[in-house]
């Protein structure tokens, strides 16, 4: 079931999208500003579905990951700095995807040091609505 406050999706889809070191030290410092504002376990989740999206559109498979839920199929479990979220999903062209990561940050949960993930099968539309997965 839902259980965080999302950030802004145009800055996570943005984030997602930008090569490692993109962005001016004004636009990084007012990122970090906004994912401040939110509760540690939440950014945390924030911060890591966004390296998952970025992750999964680099791969090279021709997808490109517009939103992710951490909590799809298995509530994500945050220890520390650490999150897994085993039973996550993530859309890509209109098509949901499950997708599995482990991810530890650093800098009270801004910056990624760690992350492993694994892309799964696409999800039937019959198991969307059970699992908070909407279509485009």
């Amino acid at each position: 079931m839902p259980h965080i406050a999302a950030a802004p999706a145009a800055l996570l889809l943005a984030l997602a999208a930008l090569p490692v070191g993109a962005l001016s030290s004004a636009q990084a410092r007012s990122t970090q500003d906004e994912m401040m504002q939110l509760e540690p376990s939440e950014r945390i989740e924030q911060v890591c579905n966004t390296r998952a999206m970025g992750e999964v559109q680099r791969a090279g498979k021709g997808l490109r990951p517009d939103e992710l839920v951490a909590y799809a199929y298995r509530d994500p479990v945050v220890k520390g700095w650490k999150i897994k979220a085993p039973g996550a999903a993530v859309r890509s062209g209109g098509t949901w995807y499950h997708i599995a990561y482990e991810c530890e940050t650093a800098h009270e949960g801004l910056d990624v040091t760690s992350f492993h993930y694994t892309l799964g099968a696409a999800i039937p539309t019959s198991e969307w609505g059970a699992h908070y997965l909407v279509g485009q």
